[in-house]
């Protein structure tokens, strides 16, 4: 951005970096307190790695307090929800001094590629978060720990809390019984430790097509709660995995390897969602089972669930997001009206907005809807204070000043000033000019005004049959005028609006404020102006929740969720750099978009407006 003093910078981290001390109490920071308080885990040892049980009884005492994790499957982009879980996850680790593991749930082969790892590893780093930590790096894979999980099954079939079971898929689910009948034991469920072995072990080589068979926990079939009805652990599934290739055709499922991960990466607080309630029965069951063994670590990891966000205008659902991607409906994963950590970053939001966003909300137990207007309100606070100014025209209109020439000369234009950034006087000023033909918003000018209109308008007769004389505004940073007319198209449009400029009222010069006026317009001179291609993003839907109640989320798509248009802006965005923020003054919170915005092809999108004005 060019300016008079060619030495400013940024408005410093210090001021940008949102205050999040003392932290609300919520249930997980209790539950915490009362852990660290009762020292329920101070006696862990760590082996410096993931690993059984004896692998950690080898290592020093857990220089962590606690253990969280972060364990995205990679099968698609990271949305508004997973940015809550990581702030979650990451941020009680940093407050409890201990660590928060990164760990991608690489289970399902089919679904999962290096293209979303890497995204989401990006998306981590960019909210702030790390998982280098006393000297080790946590960045894990659930795919690293299947030799593992194969020697925990063979186990529990020793142990006889596992068998194969060769019913079909329909079959298994009419035994499974529902919430009113209890399920029917399989038939091959009892069959001796040494045959399901051995059936295992033709599962592992192939020796069976997908699906023939699967590896079930022996619970109760009868329990009240469906999952703990011999849920199936592993299943037969030929597929290449991203890390380990074809070595395995069988997989484990993912309530299964779960509970092993937080285990054998010595996790304390496993947290989750709501969803996996049902679930944690089964997490605790299978760690009694491997801790009897002697294969896990005791105590073991807890699992506790919180409320997933539920943010209205918005859809959470990845493969719903998918095929807002596949059928065009958007511009890609990262198109900026998107909840993907990569679309509200090229929308314009902040690592800090986001975080604000997640301490304001909270952590509940309880479902509940959070309105989309919460989190444009942190992105506005974060970037009040760090987003520098400029003045842009969106709808231009021109305006002549008709007695330029006589006041100030053929040609001449006039030296114009204003600050970087008010707040931040230490940046210095960002110069322009002025001079006989300005740009001003179309908006600004209403040839029959309506009452409270105080910006131009030119002289008229009103309702009441009175004269009414043209109204007099300020150019801000520039000089006081006075309206006096307009130029209309044959179809009655307006291509011109005309004042007179008023002497000796320019800002910042003595006697400027000498004629009082109620209005103050923006404005770009024609001299030095450029023109920029400018996206106006609104929200992707018109139903507050688009897919609720089995509902169409397509016929809730807004049409006029994208308008682009051709815009007049100050010269100092000559040199604004992709990514970088700006307040259009008068206008909303805009960005230099990260993929088309380049030298020479000036391109911003509309991260928020200035003030909350949806449905207005």
């Amino acid at each position: 951005m060019s300016a008079s003093n060619p030495t400013h910078t940024k408005p410093s981290t210090a001021a940008t970096t949102v205050a999040t001390d003392p932290k609300p109490s919520n249930f997980l920071r209790q539950i915490i307190e009362h852990d660290l308080a009762a020292g329920t885990y101070a006696t862990r040892h760590w082996g410096g790695s993931p690993g059984d049980a004896a692998h950690h009884a080898q290592g020093a005492p857990d220089p962590a307090k606690i253990r969280t994790r972060f364990p995205p499957e990679p099968n698609g982009y990271l949305h508004i929800g997973h940015a809550k879980s990581i702030c979650l996850n990451f941020g009680l680790a940093q407050d409890f001094g201990g660590v928060c593991h990164m760990r991608f749930d690489d289970t399902n082969p089919e679904k999962e590629d290096v293209e979303y790892v890497n995204s989401i590893l990006d998306a981590v780093q960019w909210l702030g978060f790390g998982w280098q930590a006393n000297g080790t790096t946590h960045l894990y894979q659930a795919s690293d720990y299947f030799d593992f999980m194969y020697r925990a099954a063979e186990h529990l079939i020793e142990a006889g809390h596992a068998y194969v079971d060769e019913q079909s898929a329909d079959d298994m689910r009419a035994n499974r019984g529902d919430f009113g009948k209890p399920g029917v034991n399989s038939p091959f469920r009892t069959r001796t430790p040494a045959d399901n072995l051995a059936r295992l072990r033709e599962m592992r080589d192939a020796q069976h097509a997908d699906g023939s068979m699967v590896l079930r926990a022996k619970i109760d079939m009868a329990s009240p709660n469906i999952n703990l009805r011999d849920p199936a652990i592993y299943r037969i599934r030929r597929a290449t995995h991203h890390n380990t290739g074809d070595k395995w055709c069988i997989y484990p499922m993912y309530t299964f390897a779960h509970p092993i991960e937080d285990a054998l990466e010595n996790i304390t607080h496993s947290i989750c969602t709501l969803e996996f309630e049902d679930q944690r029965p089964f997490y605790d069951w299978l760690m009694a089972r491997l801790i009897e063994g002697g294969l896990l670590n005791a105590p073991p990891p807890k699992q506790y669930e919180f409320a997933r966000l539920n943010l209205t205008y918005v859809l959470t659902s990845k493969r719903k997001l998918a095929q807002l991607v596949v059928d065009h409906k958007v511009n890609g994963w990262d198109d900026p009206r998107m909840p993907t950590i990569v679309g509200l970053r090229r929308r314009g939001y902040t690592a800090d907005s986001l975080k604000l966003f997640a301490e304001r909300i909270g952590v509940t137990k309880s479902d509940s809807w959070i309105d989309y207007s919460t989190l444009e309100g942190c992105l506005r606070e974060t970037l009040d204070s760090s987003a520098t100014r400029a003045m842009a025209v969106l709808d231009p209109v021109k305006l002549v000043l008709t007695n330029w020439d006589d006041l100030m000369g053929a040609n001449f234009l006039d030296d114009c000033s204003a600050p970087i950034h008010p707040h931040h006087p230490e940046l210095g000023k960002r110069s322009f000019k002025i001079g006989k033909e300005v740009w001003i918003d179309r908006s600004d000018f209403e040839e029959t005004p309506p009452k409270g209109f105080f910006r131009l308008f030119p002289p008229h007769v009103n309702v009441s049959k009175q004269a009414i004389a043209g109204s007099k505004v300020r150019l801000k940073y520039g000089h006081v005028i006075e309206c006096t007319g307009c130029t209309k198209d044959a179809d009655g449009n307006i291509t011109e609006v005309q004042a007179t400029l008023l002497p000796d009222t320019k800002s910042g010069t003595p006697g400027s404020d000498a004629i009082k006026v109620k209005g103050v317009i923006t404005w770009v001179a024609v001299a030095d102006s450029l023109s920029a291609e400018v996206r106006l993003y609104d929200r992707l839907f018109t139903d507050a929740q688009p897919d609720a109640g089995g509902k169409d989320f397509i016929e809730g798509l807004n049409p006029n969720s994208l308008k682009v248009i051709q815009a007049i802006v100050e010269p100092s965005l000559a040199s604004a750099c992709a990514d970088e923020k700006f307040q259009f003054e008068r206008h909303g919170y805009f960005v230099a978009d990260r993929v088309d915005h380049a030298p020479g092809k000036l391109v911003f999108n509309l991260a928020v407006g200035l003030r909350d004005s949806w449905g207005k």
